[in-house]
């Protein structure tokens, strides 16, 4: 009965605000006759009367006092929604939900949103940083636009696109004793002990592939959630790590060029096949594709204003 009632909500609620068929017509833009009609259905399927009725002045009867109220909540409810949906969609206001990986936070995409809103001044972002996986979750819950995320997905409810790749390094300590060299084959970390993140990351994955490339299974002691967090645990002389550039030098820490096998991890922008762009996701999805191969390199400082 629901269903059934839903459509005729406005029309009881125009009614009892003028106590008049024929202004609430006016007012709703329908005929009369139509909305006579709905009030009679309306009444006949909730089995009470909402209204006395006067030829057409009508006022509403105690029941319909009291469906009135919950009736208007409802609405305006509805009105805020229809509101905020447009708001989202608007060409130069509307907003885009983004998620990117932790380490892409401190500068990569800070820098994209500056040059991104050069041209766009006025479009807004809800922001999620988080690794790979939970991000493409929250991606076919609805929740994210557009995501950039690190090993590119393959799946069939997903689009990507490869936009850049990161070289990355092995970070050891100050005082390691590899600390003098610049670079370094992986297998000659076989014997150390690796600080990681968590399984489910895709830089675990990666530095576990890469590890076995090199012919050996790394021996992990510490597992993280953050990359800088590892850099701290390989100054405190805890382990190694295969880690991207950190976005500022970090004292206590020497980073290697791994010359074999090639250490890279592939940065990707994903979204959910089949659902449509509102106007600024698909600006900024055009602005991020434009930037394929360039992704990662520093965005050149804006003009100050004159």
């Amino acid at each position: 009965m629901l269903l059934s009632l839903v459509p005729r909500l406005a029309h009881f609620a125009g009614v009892a605000r003028t106590e008049h068929v024929t202004r609430a017509a006016l007012e709703l833009q329908v005929p009369q006759s139509t909305l006579s009609r709905a009030l009679v259905r309306l009444e006949h399927d909730l089995g009470v009367e909402l209204f006395a009725r006067r030829g057409r002045t009508v006022s509403l009867t105690p029941a319909g006092r009291t469906f009135l109220g919950p009736v208007e909540r409802a609405l305006a409810e509805i009105g805020r929604a229809v509101e905020a949906v447009r708001a989202d969609a608007d060409p130069a206001t509307g907003k885009v939900a983004f998620g990117f990986l932790h380490t892409m936070g401190a500068e990569t995409v800070p820098g994209l949103l500056q040059a991104f809103r050069a041209d766009h001044p006025r479009i807004r972002f809800a922001l999620v940083q988080n690794y790979g996986e939970a991000m493409l979750e929250r991606l076919r819950a609805g929740e994210l636009d557009l995501c950039l995320t690190s090993p590119v997905p393959d799946a069939p409810d997903l689009v990507t696109r490869r936009l850049d790749e990161q070289r990355l390094r092995l970070v050891v300590p100050a005082d390691h004793r590899l600390a003098g060299r610049r670079r370094i084959r992986l297998a000659e970390a076989a014997d150390e002990t690796f600080v990681t993140l968590e399984p489910g990351y895709g830089l675990r994955r990666i530095t576990d592939a890469a590890c076995q490339e090199a012919g050996f299974r790394p021996r992990v002691a510490f597992e993280g959630e953050e990359a800088e967090t590892l850099r701290g645990l390989v100054a405190a002389g805890l382990g190694v790590a295969l880690l991207p550039p950190p976005v500022f030098p970090r004292p206590g820490v020497v980073e290697l060029t791994v010359t074999a096998p090639r250490a890279v991890r592939e940065i990707g922008l994903a979204w959910l096949d089949g659902h449509p762009d509102t106007p600024p996701v698909a600006a900024f999805k055009r602005f991020l594709l434009a930037r394929r191969g360039n992704l990662l390199a520093r965005p050149a400082p804006l003009p100050p204003p004159q």
